[in-house]
């Protein structure tokens, strides 16, 4: 994991595009000029404005990057008044985003990585994918959802992973929990997980009885993305800490899990 050094900055981002997937997910591509660094794993935190019930900025993962263009993507779920506003942005208006904030992922320099991602969990695994295909690997990339109708974006993911996944209903991939996917009889090297907090804990229940490395992205749990609102603290083998000011990716060693 690598924390974050470089400065915040709050920038007016420009809409090019929102892009709807499905009924309640939606990708937003914003330009800016000032545009700065990001690594997999790191967090922006959004200003919703016109959204009366929306005080605080809303956290949301980088999903991907593209630095020659300046454009920076968000994959969203709508989840409450904010998240909905944001659903109707229209291209040329603006969003004003502080970034970048949070820690990022490791990325290994060899060796077999499964990434595991369930719901807005898959958010920053596009852009892990990505980084770790251009250092020559290609993970194995689970995605678990409740029904086909739930899976997007798979295109965009199969460019840098090798794509597998579970559906609660069985209506596509293997039926059940990513945790029960045939994948995981094979050995890996190196585990990265984002998704529902019980899936976490259970891929870094697997992850520690194999002794495999495992990091995981807390960033669901967090509010106010600035250490202020103390609603995303999580207790670690170095006491408590806030998810998004001394995460959001933590090593499962660090964690007091009970795995």
């Amino acid at each position: 994991m690598h924390n974050s050094c470089s400065m915040k900055k709050i920038i007016d981002f420009l809409v090019k595009e929102n892009r709807q997937l499905n009924e309640n997910m939606f990708l937003l591509s914003l330009y800016s000029e000032e545009l700065p660094s990001l690594r997999p794993g790191q967090f922006v935190n959004v200003k919703v404005e016109d959204s009366p019930a929306t005080f605080l900025r809303r956290p949301l993962s980088v999903y991907d990057v593209d630095e020659e263009n300046k454009l920076l993507f968000l994959f969203i779920k709508i989840a409450g008044a904010g998240t909905q506003r944001l659903s109707r942005l229209k291209a040329n208006e603006r969003l004003n985003l502080i970034l970048p904030l949070g820690n990022s992922f490791s990325i290994p320099q060899k060796g077999r990585c499964l990434l595991v991602g369930g719901g807005v969990g898959i958010a920053p695994l596009l852009y892990l994918s990505k980084e770790m295909h251009k250092k020559g690997l290609t993970p194995d990339l689970l995605i678990g959802v409740r029904s086909k109708n739930d899976i997007v974006l798979e295109d965009s993911f199969r460019q840098y992973a090798q794509l597998y996944y579970t559906t609660e209903d069985g209506s596509f991939g293997e039926k059940g929990y990513p945790t029960q996917h045939s994948l995981l009889a094979n050995q890996y090297d190196h585990i990265f997980c984002c998704g529902p907090e019980p899936m976490m804990k259970a891929v870094a229940k697997y992850a520690a009885a194999r002794q495999v490395d495992c990091e995981v992205s807390l960033e669901n749990l967090m509010a106010c993305g600035i250490g202020a609102c103390l609603c995303c603290v999580t207790d670690t083998t170095a006491g408590h800490k806030c998810v998004c000011t001394e995460g959001p990716v933590f090593n499962i060693k660090d964690l007091k899990w009970q795995i």
